[in-house]
């Protein structure tokens, strides 16, 4: 991997190529991130940079009270961060991420990277926590299809049968049911980046970005060809 980066979710809008042709777009305030930690194989048995994004207010960040080792765990989560920070030069980060770069022994502490790492052009695959939906049926969370909504009919928005009677006398593994919805990892693959403002640190890829608004996105160079 060449090319990653940290970004937030501004919104949809759309704009328009030369030929005229409307182009829905997402746009994403991708970066500064600043690189926190280099990871090589002689320390840390693999080759990696960590890099962190958007500032935190430092009275907040964890401290090293009583002369503990830092301990800084893979995405940033454990204690004594603000000596992590510090030790790298750089002012506190919300949130802490590996990269496994090509080239990641070329980086230093403190450097940063923006947007313009991309190209228009570039393929990428995006990442992040889709939104939320809470406890929904089986309807809305699996697509299933309801029943008649007249003529007497008690069958409405049920899940329907669950099992085939006295054979096998279970429902299966993995049966689609009514329970919690959204809020896990998703990542959409192969979109285009069809704009770049390096001034403002604005990325605009083509088609929909999964998760909310201000939400954490992450943005990778596309591990398979587009068809």
């Amino acid at each position: 991997m060449k090319k990653a980066i940290l970004a937030t979710k501004v919104g949809m809008t759309q704009i328009f190529n030369e030929d005229g042709s409307l182009i829905p777009v997402t746009v994403l305030s991708a970066g500064p991130c600043v690189v926190t930690q280099i990871k090589t194989v002689e320390n840390d048995g693999y080759s990696a940079v960590q890099v962190g994004y958007a500032d935190k207010k430092e009275r907040i960040v964890n401290k090293d009270k009583g002369g503990r080792k830092e301990i800084v765990h893979r995405h940033g989560v454990g204690k004594a961060l603000k000596g992590h920070y510090d030790k790298a030069g750089v002012s506190c980060k919300r949130f802490l991420r590996e990269f496994k770069f090509d080239n990641a022994e070329e980086y230093t502490l403190g450097s940063e990277i923006k947007a313009d790492m991309f190209a228009v052009g570039d393929m990428v695959d995006a990442s992040a926590i889709s939104k939320g939906k809470g406890f929904q049926g089986a309807i809305k969370r699996h697509g299933q299809h309801r029943g008649p909504m007249t003529h007497g009919s008690k069958f409405h928005r049920h899940q329907g049968s669950n099992g085939a009677c006295s054979s096998p006398s279970r429902v299966f593994k993995g049966k689609g049911m009514p329970g919690h919805m959204g809020c896990v990892k998703v990542t959409v693959q192969n979109l285009e980046v069809v704009r770049v403002d390096a001034e403002k640190n604005l990325l605009l890829i083509k088609g929909s970005v999964p998760g909310p608004k201000k939400g954490l996105i992450t943005i990778k160079e596309a591990v398979k060809a587009a068809n």
